[in-house]
């Protein structure tokens, strides 16, 4: 049994300036380069992603380095300002490596403590939007636990398989678990196989990885690797949180505007009480998920001692709501919001998916259970 776990901050639920100035910024990129239509048909190509949009958003606003130091090449920012990003990205449901890369390749390289070596130049790379890189777990994989059975190291070669990684087709290095260590591996290498998937969510690609002897550059042994797994699990566990946060609002925004608008027996569908009453309690869910994903956020940015409980608590909360927004959203919109051209499908099925990314809503829950102490029945 886990000792519960008691914080003695009060966090802060509050955008600050600078964050507000950051969301101002990559919204006003995504209206430009990553509205619905240019989604639909990025989903539809054989890239996933806009490279352009990709460099300036990494590199020419700097949200790539945002969790980053200083000394190391980023911008020493921290997880508050990452939420913020990828609040505008869900919101924009934009394809992009950053909840892969920029939050979860780039925690788990910031737990091993790197001052100098392949990790602190991979680092580099990564804060400077020059490279990019993905973690060789599946995206299912919830905090805790091992995810090392599958695959073996044999002198500095690996061989097994991983199955259900994200952005693994598109990224340039992968990071590779194994009971000797973490690796990297560069995806293009001799002996790395990468079948890509169907996924459910065609704006995030997923990709079957099989290693055959492949060489790879050990970056620290079994137990600093564990932890900084864990680590990298927890924190894009508590961040998407936030994805999953802009995601409901967009879908609860387009749905108030849309039943505002849309007009039947001569008054707006939006006043009629039934649908007041759904909107009114989708928007108190989507308040209450803004709070848990602010305080995962906060919690995470101070290192503070219960932020495995504010990430589960978050994930157990946002993943029900980002999909129920996305559904009301779908059925709200009546015929148009069932055709492939209106992108309520999207906000759909990137909540769906989403729910199952980094542990479900029931293994967070089950989390929640284990850090608390819960009163006798």
């Amino acid at each position: 049994m886990t000792a519960p776990i008691q914080s003695a901050a009060t966090p802060d639920l509050l955008y600050s300036q600078a964050e507000e100035d950051l969301r101002s910024a990559v919204r006003a990129l995504l209206a430009d380069r990553s509205d619905a239509p240019s989604v639909i048909a990025r989903t539809e190509s054989d890239t996933p992603y806009d490279q352009q949009l990709w460099k300036i958003l990494a590199s020419d606003v700097g949200a790539a380095g945002l969790l980053v130091p200083e000394k190391l090449g980023g911008l020493g920012a921290g997880h508050r300002e990452a939420a913020v990003v990828l609040e505008e990205l869900g919101r924009a449901v934009t394809p992009s490596p950053y909840l892969t890369s920029s939050v979860v390749a780039t925690a788990v390289l910031l737990a091993l403590g790197p001052e100098d070596g392949p990790a602190a130049t991979l680092l580099g790379d990564l804060a400077a939007g020059r490279r990019t890189a993905a973690l060789a777990v599946p995206f299912a994989a919830a905090p805790g636990g091992g995810h090392t059975a599958d695959v073996a190291a044999d002198c500095g070669a690996l061989t097994g398989t991983v199955r259900g990684v994200a952005d693994a087709a598109t990224a340039d290095v992968l990071l590779v678990p194994a009971p000797t260590g973490l690796y990297a591996v560069e995806r293009t290498a001799r002996g790395v196989t990468l079948e890509p998937l169907v996924p459910l969510d065609l704006t995030r690609p997923l990709a079957g990885l099989a290693l055959d002897g492949a060489a790879a550059t050990l970056l620290a042994g079994p137990d600093a690797s564990g932890a900084a797994v864990r680590h990298g699990l927890l924190t894009g566990a508590g961040l998407l949180a936030s994805e999953q946060l802009g995601v409901a609002e967009w879908c609860l925004a387009e749905t108030v505007r849309y039943t505002k608008e849309r007009h039947q027996f001569n008054r707006p569908v939006g006043s009629f009480q039934a649908l007041k009453h759904r909107m009114a309690e989708l928007w108190l869910q989507v308040v209450s998920a803004r709070a848990a994903a602010r305080n995962a956020a906060d919690a995470l940015a101070n290192d503070a001692a219960d932020a495995p409980l504010a990430v589960a608590v978050a994930q157990a909360y946002c993943s029900g709501v980002a999909v129920h927004a996305a559904e009301e959203c779908v059925q709200l919109h009546a015929g148009i919001g069932m055709t492939w051209e209106h992108p309520a499908h999207l906000y759909l099925k990137r909540a769906k998916a989403d729910s199952i990314a980094y542990g479900t809503a029931g293994r967070h829950r089950e989390a929640v259970a284990e850090l608390v102490e819960l009163p006798a029945p």
